[in-house]
């Protein structure tokens, strides 16, 4: 059966879409079969991501009004064949929490993973749905205001009872670590108040290949950062290494 990870954050442009394609492309690689779940209603990218804008016959959309089942409207990603992913709608859908999680158990005996990208922001309709997952993930940049809203939205994961959480730092460069918005990497560990489980530094390599479709170059800072995480995933000990 699927693990569930619920991939979210407290405001937009923290990268997390990138994030879940990010995880999800690794996961697949290392041989896991993984779907990403793409919840962010009118505002859907994930086939951009991986180069299938004219693949997507199918959406979430079509699944909740009953047109499609889940399987119907999962899209294979020809780039890692571990990999598929269900695309969000181009317009807005009405959507409560009850109907991902009959979606998840539809389709979780398929595969090993189900990354949910959920929509950004602190509303009842993200912790309704995050409260299904196995594991959050909660995505921050070093920017003080992601960390505040970080911070904001563990507190009420906590508050629901939702314990399993870790925290994902994206977008990091030494530029802003050190001498810049942050003293350090604990800072920002402390103030969101969640356990680390990987660091993403801030790679061009990675953003070239997401907004043009291609695999992530395997030279890619950012795709080994992935790859680690995946693995911690797994329960493999691996270290954390900072070089960007």
């Amino acid at each position: 059966m699927a693990k569930i990870i619920a991939v979210t954050s407290g405001k937009g442009g923290t990268g997390k879409s990138t994030v879940c394609a990010g995880l999800g492309y690794t996961l697949a690689k290392q041989g896991h079969r993984t779907l990403i779940i793409e919840l962010d209603f009118g505002l859907r990218c994930l086939d951009i991501m991986f180069g299938m804008e004219t693949r997507i016959d199918h959406d979430l959309g079509e699944v909740l009004n009953g047109k499609k089942t889940a399987l119907e409207a999962v899209a294979q990603v020809p780039m890692a064949s571990n990999l598929s992913i269900l695309c969000a709608p181009k317009t807005l859908t009405p959507v409560d929490a009850k109907q991902i999680g009959e979606i998840c158990r539809s389709v979780k005996k398929y595969f090993e993973y189900i990354i949910i990208d959920t929509g950004a922001g602190i509303n009842s309709h993200v912790f309704d749905i995050v409260e299904q997952s196995n594991l959050i993930l909660v995505v921050s940049t070093p920017d003080q205001v992601c960390i505040r809203d970080a911070s904001l939205m563990s507190d009420e994961f906590y508050n629901r009872g939702n314990k399993s959480q870790r925290l994902i730092i994206n977008k990091v460069s030494k530029k802003v670590i050190g001498n810049g918005l942050v003293a350090n990497l604990d800072e920002i560990i402390d103030k969101v108040g969640i356990q680390l489980i990987g660091v993403i530094p801030d790679d061009f390599k990675m953003t070239v290949a997401t907004g043009k479709g291609n695999p992530i170059p395997t030279d890619s800072e950012a795709l080994k950062a992935f790859d680690a995480i995946a693995k911690r995933l797994g329960g493999e000990f691996v270290p954390l290494t900072f070089n960007n």
